[in-house]
């Protein structure tokens, strides 16, 4: 095979994105339809999966809460039903969690972080894993991790303490399941520059008593490469990772973050 080939993913992987439906999410699953690969996805957000189901025919959708895992369930017989198996699971679902001193939080907003971030991967893994087993496509298990999985956040506590179980997830789940020829890897994004992030930002702003841009500029500072990374570098990484000329690459929390020095 030409070194050029093997960096495009094998065509017609059947690929699940979880939270799929907008951001991060929707980037990795138009990536993958665009190189030919049959993709479903699922998110909480009716009104975003119904825009990337019509603008993307041939992209199919469920309805669910990835923190239940009846909601779960239901995913896969759709998984089932539209894609009759699966090569490529990608967890990508998580949300920000609270922002501010760990003794302001309640016990709601750490459990609904941990339920969104960390419980969902464990949800869809087990249900996965058994397709991924059946698959001859040189399966994969991508976990959407984040820097905050190998630096410290103070403020953010509860989405850091998520980000970090997930390498330790897929370092296992890697060890666990790499005799069956699976590869399990974790992609760790860094400032992901979009409407997600303005909003990490003020929030970050504000429990600091910052401004805004200063706030910005100090996120910046932080990067080696002073600027913020996009979707669809994320995205880029997820492709590799599924291609063959990542064959050997399995249990790796790789960063894509622009050489993010420290939170």
């Amino acid at each position: 095979m030409p070194l050029y080939e093997s960096l495009r993913p094998l065509p017609e992987l059947r690929v699940l994105v979880t939270a799929g439906a907008s951001g991060i999410g929707a980037c990795i699953a138009r990536a993958f339809h665009e190189a030919g690969s049959r993709v479903h996805v699922c998110d909480i957000d009716r009104a975003a999966l119904d825009r990337l189901v019509t603008e993307t025919p041939g992209i199919t959708g469920s309805m669910a809460d990835v923190s239940v895992a009846a909601d779960v369930d239901l995913v896969f017989d759709d998984v089932r039903g539209c894609l009759g198996g699966l090569d490529v699971l990608i967890n990508n679902a998580g949300i920000a969690g609270p922002t501010g001193p760990i003794e302001s939080f309640d016990a709601s907003g750490w459990e609904r972080t941990v339920s969104v971030n960390l419980n969902s991967q464990f949800y869809f893994a087990r249900r996965a894993v058994p397709l991924l087993k059946e698959s001859t496509a040189d399966p994969v298990l991508i976990a959407m991790s984040s820097v905050a999985g190998r630096l410290g956040y103070a403020f953010r506590t509860p989405y850091a303490s998520t980000k970090w179980a997930i390498v330790g997830l897929t370092k296992s789940l890697a060890m666990e399941l790499g005799p069956q020829g699976i590869r399990v890897n974790a992609i760790l994004p860094g400032v992901v520059e979009g409407e997600r992030m303005d909003g990490v930002i003020a929030s970050r702003a504000a429990a600091l008593g910052l401004g805004v841009e200063q706030m910005r500029e100090e996120y910046l500072r932080k990067i080696s490469l002073r600027r913020m990374v996009s979707a669809s570098d994320v995205a880029a990484m997820a492709l590799f990772l599924c291609s063959p000329a990542a064959r050997n690459l399995s249990g790796q929390a790789i960063s894509v973050d622009g050489n993010l020095e420290y939170l």
